[in-house]
């Protein structure tokens, strides 16, 4: 289906656009799959929720997550089924094991200080294909992760109510698994990218 999709879109494309070099239609094609891949997981992932009675959690839990998502990045799976299987046990699973669980305070606050200590030592974690080469930025993105956690953790500890504090903590959980150089390692993917351009 997906190449269906894909190759339908780039005949159309070549045709209504045939001054578009090779390396523009390349950039256009993987703009395309990673579109596909978003929408087509998005809905799988909606309709367990759904299936699950938590597609509000969901959505919450997500949004909190790429809040300290985007200025940290983090691992990308190389194969479309492999982010679709990370992507439901990270977001369904986070989801529903936040509506369950009650972590006390004093846990919340020592386990806080070390979700915080790892996101500002391994932030911002890049990728192959996305090596965050400039010192400024890698340094703006660490500010802000670490920023993040610390904000995340303060929540967690002053906001009444037991489900966001959880969607705070396990969103910094995730994440630090995400940026881990033990996970690019397990996964046999380069780590510290950048500094092949140094």
């Amino acid at each position: 289906m997906k190449e269906l999709v894909i190759n339908g879109s780039m005949s159309h494309i070549k045709k209504s656009n045939p001054d578009f070099d090779q390396e523009k239609l390349e950039v256009i094609q993987y703009g395309l799959e990673g579109l596909y891949i978003l929408i087509t997981k998005t809905a799988i992932i909606l309709v367990i929720a759904a299936l699950l009675g938590i597609v509000k959690e969901l959505i919450i839990f997500a949004l909190i997550y790429n809040f300290i998502r985007m200025p940290s990045f983090g691992l990308h799976a190389t194969k479309s089924w492999i982010c679709l299987v990370s992507s439901l046990t990270i977001f369904i699973g986070s989801a529903f094991v936040c509506t369950l669980i009650t972590i006390p305070i004093n846990i919340k606050i020592i386990l806080g200080i070390i979700l915080i200590f790892f996101i500002c030592k391994n932030s911002p974690a890049d990728t192959e294909k996305r090596p965050i080469i400039n010192p400024k930025r890698r340094f703006i993105y660490k500010l802000l992760s670490t920023g993040i956690a610390i904000i995340f953790v303060t929540s967690s500890i002053i906001i009444p109510n037991n489900f966001l504090d959880n969607c705070f903590i396990f969103s910094l959980i995730v994440q630090c698994f995400m940026i881990s150089p033990t996970i690019y390692k397990l996964f046999n993917l380069p780590y510290d990218n950048y500094k092949n351009y140094i």
